[in-house]
């Protein structure tokens, strides 16, 4: 008989009792922190129509779909030509499209604006690597149908109130805006359908420097007085308000004011209300990879981790592909498995945990002596406190130091002629 396989599948993992115990305090902490901001849970089946996960809105995780065949009499396998005739739906690379799908087909039942916080899997084919799986938590909040930036603000506090309540500190949000992206792009004389490249090879600058992007656009034949233009902009540009006014003041007609006045705003606000220890900075050369966004993006850096950890912006186009109808929307994610990963690297302690006690009972324990015992445990657990009956194993020593590697702070033996 072939022997079963012991491993997960490649990219996805096994949870011990010690990150799920991290797990669930952040999930409670989330809903709490979330809810105390007006966001409403709800759920999204985790699969969708292979349809709406390729309709090009997702950028590059498109490509990692893990996709689902038909089932039953609709596949059939030796009449298929191409992949749609036997793919019809695939696993969620992220929870926004599905949102918005949510939001098209319940809009009339939810009020408005609506603030929605969904927590959830999502999968990606994507190569496994520190703090990235192939299967991993998401955890959004979005708000539906606020055009004002009023939205953007209330985003960006909850979530950094929330990052304060699990202790991280000094951490930077960097913000941009989708408009001043491809305004500075018009202004240095690349035609609208090369912003996607350029935009790609910008992504970079944080990995290949501003060498690095240069020797790349020239690669892909944009005129040296381009690449030379856009590339000075950057140079002179800052990570503050300052940096806005510069870019105003330079661009001229390619930059609306009203959008640096709209992200001045954001900047400001959030500075003056935040209830977190972190920094905003203005960051012209953050992109973000999803091609929905439209207007404000930003995302959470932590040096701890070396990158990103969460981010969002304004994506106001895409419930439109599903209603018609044009819908503002803004949305938020933190990157759930990170955040845990740097919480188990710092030996974080769920705070508020109650004291747990275990009862050692020795084998075959006559029934009325057990279930003294057993007794004894519902009154202490009715007190609130954790606690677990077990027998006892031949090498008692190795139990122990068992039992206090998972907290029990107090053992104690039950033998059947001490009772």
């Amino acid at each position: 008989m072939m022997a079963m396989k012991k491993k997960p599948v490649n990219g996805m993992k096994d949870i011990l009792p010690k990150e799920m115990e991290i797990r669930d305090y952040c999930i409670g902490l989330i809903k709490e922190t979330y809810k105390s901001f007006g966001f409403t849970s709800i759920e999204t089946p985790c699969v969708e129509s292979i349809e709406n996960l390729s309709s090009k809105q997702g950028g590059e995780n498109e490509k990692l779909i893990f996709k689902i065949l038909k089932r039953g009499d609709k596949l059939k396998l030796d009449e298929a030509k191409t992949e749609a005739d036997v793919v019809d739906g695939g696993l969620r690379y992220d929870l926004t499209l599905p949102l918005s799908r949510y939001y098209s087909n319940n809009g009339n039942d939810l009020p408005s604006p609506f603030k929605a916080l969904q927590m959830g899997n999502v999968w990606r084919a994507d190569r496994p690597q520190r703090g990235r799986y192939r299967q991993f938590m998401q955890c959004d909040i979005d708000i539906l149908g606020e055009a004002g930036n009023i939205a953007e603000i209330e985003l960006i506090l909850a979530t950094t109130t929330l990052l304060g309540r699990l202790d991280f500190k000094n951490f930077t949000i960097r913000i941009n805006d989708r408009r001043i992206l491809k305004a500075m792009a018009a202004y240095a004389g690349f035609a609208e359908d090369q912003y996607d490249i350029v935009f790609i090879i910008l992504d970079k600058m944080d990995k290949i420097g501003l060498e690095g992007v240069e020797a790349e656009l020239i690669k892909e034949g944009y005129s040296s007085e381009s690449v030379s233009k856009y590339l000075d902009l950057y140079k002179n540009v800052t990570s503050d308000i300052a940096g806005i006014d510069y870019l105003v003041k330079t661009l001229g007609d390619h930059l609306d004011p009203a959008v640096a006045e709209g992200l001045k705003t954001i900047i400001e606000s959030v500075d003056g209300l935040k209830a977190a220890d972190f920094k905003m900075a203005f960051d012209p050369t953050l992109v973000r990879g999803m091609s929905y966004y439209t207007g404000p993006i930003f995302e959470v850096s932590m040096d701890e981790f070396g990158g990103s950890v969460g981010g969002g912006g304004r994506y106001d186009e895409m419930i439109g592909r599903f209603t018609g109808q044009p819908t503002p929307a803004c949305g938020f994610s933190i990157g759930f498995e990170r955040i845990v990963m740097l919480l188990l690297e710092q030996d974080f302690k769920v705070p508020g945990t109650a004291d747990k006690k275990a009862l050692l009972v020795e084998k075959n324990m006559p029934a009325d002596k057990l279930s003294k015992v057993l007794s004894e445990a519902k009154a202490l657990r009715d007190e609130g406190k954790t606690v677990n009956v077990v027998m006892m194993k031949k090498n008692k020593k190795f139990q122990k130091e068992q039992l206090e590697a998972e907290g029990y702070t107090e053992i104690v033996e039950y033998f059947a002629d001490k009772m």
